[in-house]
């Protein structure tokens, strides 16, 4: 296993955490202002080791270059987080944690088609095992627990929050494979937040926001998560793309589900059925088919 695999692992666990802390933020933040208050924690932490370790000079990109961390910012923080956290609290962490697992077959498509990258058929029948996990954990017996309509919505932002991901960690490869990574990392976060700071003007987001400050909220909960979740969730999540091929990345990242199902069943004590179990079990069964073969 190459460092680049052991960032993506590493990822997938920091993110299981910080979504299980999240759900429970959620629960008196909306997914905005939640989004909004952790990038806004993160930002000046990136910045920060973006200067402590590549000094105080942007790295030369350029202009194509520029524009593709941009759009990769605001595509892959202010709005897909955003659904994502939408979809928290829609459907709990446990089914939108599954539902995340569209992620990697998202990667593949994305990755063959810019990158050029190939899997074999071995890892292929990963990906369909990672989907029937999804199938199952989403049968509908197992909505008793969840309105239809909520679900319906949950599994909407869930996968449209994943695709916006993939298509914008799939554009930034390559920029993050040359000079400057932690800085090119630092301005992709700022890009989203940027795109955040100018929505609060559109309708009564800013005053609610206001209002939502001004209330006692869980800060050292938020803090927590923010840091693991936006920090170093996102540092080893891209470090995993810049030293492995996207594809085997995305793959690895997808343990998060099942991190994040364990943890919602011992943390917040959501239902853990045989379905969710065989789910999960699925989804680990296709990542260990793609590193083995």
């Amino acid at each position: 296993m190459n460092i680049g695999e052991i960032f993506s692992l590493s990822c997938a666990l920091c993110w299981a955490v910080a979504v299980i802390m999240f759900k429970r933020s959620g629960e008196t933040l909306p997914p905005y202002q939640l989004n909004l208050i952790k990038n806004l924690i993160c930002a000046p932490l990136l910045v920060a080791t973006a200067i402590a370790f590549e000094g105080a000079s942007l790295p030369a990109l350029s202009e194509q270059e520029w524009l593709i961390v941009i759009v990769s910012g605001i595509g892959g923080i202010a709005i897909a987080d955003t659904w994502y956290f939408r979809a928290l609290n829609l459907m709990g962490a446990s089914r939108t944690g599954i539902t995340a697992s569209l992620y990697s077959p998202f990667v593949i498509v994305l990755s063959a088609i810019w990158l050029g990258e190939r899997l074999g058929g071995w890892q292929y029948l990963g990906f369909v095992l990672v989907l029937a996990g999804i199938m199952l954990v989403h049968y509908r017996r197992q909505r008793r627990d969840v309105n239809l309509v909520a679900l319906e919505k949950g599994i909407l932002y869930a996968a449209g929050s994943v695709l916006l991901m993939a298509a914008s960690v799939v554009m930034v490869k390559p920029v993050l494979e040359g000079e400057g990574f932690f800085w090119s990392v630092s301005i992709r976060m700022v890009a989203g937040l940027a795109g955040m700071m100018l929505l609060l003007g559109v309708g009564s987001r800013w005053q609610q926001t206001r209002v939502l400050l001004a209330q006692p909220q869980p800060w050292r909960t938020i803090c927590v998560a923010s840091f693991l979740g936006t920090y170093l969730a996102m540092v080893l999540w891209l470090a995993g793309y810049k030293y492995t091929d996207a594809s085997i990345a995305s793959i690895l990242n997808e343990t998060a589900a099942a991190f994040i199902v364990l943890f919602a069943w011992l943390f917040l004590k959501e239902p853990l059925e045989k379905q969710k179990m065989v789910g999960m079990l699925l989804t680990l069964a296709g990542v260990f088919i793609v590193l083995t073969w």
